[in-house]
């Protein structure tokens, strides 16, 4: 008699783990080091994850369209997704997470009409802009400002490091109503509205297939319909979000572990040096075993606090702390498979040496390590009293 699973709580999880695998292994491995290598986003395979998979909308319920599950059915998709190409992964958390659950949290019935569809069936790419050239995790340090003129609301300032930002066509973005110091609101901003651009395009160290841009606002119009909540109370959304996204963001450094894991071992059992294969050197068993460990801990700690999460209850310590650790353990282990690669490691050959440039944007992103660590602390001081 079978237990519970930690990683597959339903059938329907395994079959969603089972449909991404094929497809990674399929279609989005022979793919991964090609638009790695020229920045270049895969805009028809993107799409088919809404029209032939039904991979956005996981979290929406099906009421509304969505497919009506919960943030494990998320970090299951990140995960696989990340065992083949983690750039494509990144703009699929963009458009899933940053947008598409975000909004439909924050969104009223009206709104949901409106842009739910599109973004459900990949018609449309969505992304959230909040970050911006001088201002990251300190987010009340934001200078965007949204003023009302009549039926509108007049956006101004510039947002940095946007993911899905050159090929996105709805945005997320926050700005601060009427110049006011802590009153953050977000707004749905389309491509098309007049005042709306994309700037710098970014050149990466990593995530290289997934496009990342500055986007300028400049006395951007946006109709006052497309305020999402209050007035001024976007900064509770975006808290609340960022649990999910954290979560999702360690699904990938884990998916990139995983598949560092099995490249180890697969080149240490044919790869010879004196005679033997490597594996059984003890200095490679070290670094292969300490991966998997650790991996394996990481994964099933995410796995465990991501169950805990959703939209009425807080889980900041919990997301915060399998953030911490998972992108630590994501970028070691991929540094510990060039290692045991040698030569063939260091050079595009073999992913890992692809996998460990994606890897670091897991620790910045989201949050840094530091922000992570403070949040922590915060919080447990916090439960203390």
């Amino acid at each position: 008699m079978g237990g519970f699973d930690l990683y597959n709580p339903s059938d329907i999880h395994r079959a969603i783990r089972d449909i991404v695998r094929q497809f990674g292994s399929r279609e989005l491995d022979e793919q991964a080091s090609s638009h790695d290598a020229n920045e270049r986003f895969n805009d028809p395979l993107f799409r088919r994850l809404g029209t032939e998979l039904n991979l956005f909308g996981l979290t929406v319920p099906e009421s509304q369209g969505g497919v009506g599950l919960d943030p494990v059915a998320t970090l299951i998709v990140r995960e696989e997704l990340s065992r083949f190409d983690p750039g494509f992964g990144l703009s699929y958390l963009a458009h899933e997470v940053l947008f598409v659950n975000n909004f439909f949290w924050s969104s009223n019935e009206e709104q949901r009409r409106r842009y739910l569809p599109d973004v459900l069936s990949g018609k449309h790419i969505g992304g959230m802009a909040m970050t911006e050239p001088g201002v990251g995790t300190d987010v009340l340090g934001m200078t965007s400002t949204a003023t009302r003129r009549g039926d509108r609301f007049i956006i101004s300032g510039t947002k940095q490091f946007i993911t899905n930002g050159p090929v996105g066509d709805v945005f997320l973005v926050y700005a601060k109503l009427d110049g006011d110091s802590d009153a953050i609101s977000a707004f749905v901003v389309e491509r098309g509205f007049e005042g709306f651009s994309v700037g710098k395009r970014e050149e990466k160290l990593g995530m290289r297939a997934s496009p990342t841009s500055q986007l300028v606002l400049e006395d951007c119009e946006v109709p006052v319909e497309n305020l999402l909540g209050e007035p001024g109370g976007a900064l509770v959304q975006m808290m609340r979000n960022l649990e999910i996204e954290r979560v999702t963001l360690a699904a990938q450094s884990v998916g990139i572990a995983l598949r560092c894991v099995d490249e180890m071992l697969e080149y240490a059992t044919e790869r010879k040096a004196f005679g033997k294969t490597i594996i059984e050197f003890g200095q490679i068993q070290r670094r292969i075993a300490d991966s998997y460990a650790a991996t394996h801990a990481a994964r099933a700690y995410l796995y465990d606090v991501a169950r805990q999460i959703n939209p009425e209850v807080r889980a900041s310590l919990g997301a915060s702390s399998a953030k911490l650790i998972a992108t630590s353990v994501g970028e070691r282990v991929a540094r510990h498979a060039i290692q045991v690669l040698g030569g063939y490691g260091y050079v595009r050959d073999y992913p890992v040496e692809r996998l460990l440039r994606d890897a670091i944007l897991l620790s910045i992103g989201g949050g840094t390590i530091e922000a992570m660590q403070k949040n922590i602390v915060s919080e447990l001081l916090r439960q203390r009293g």
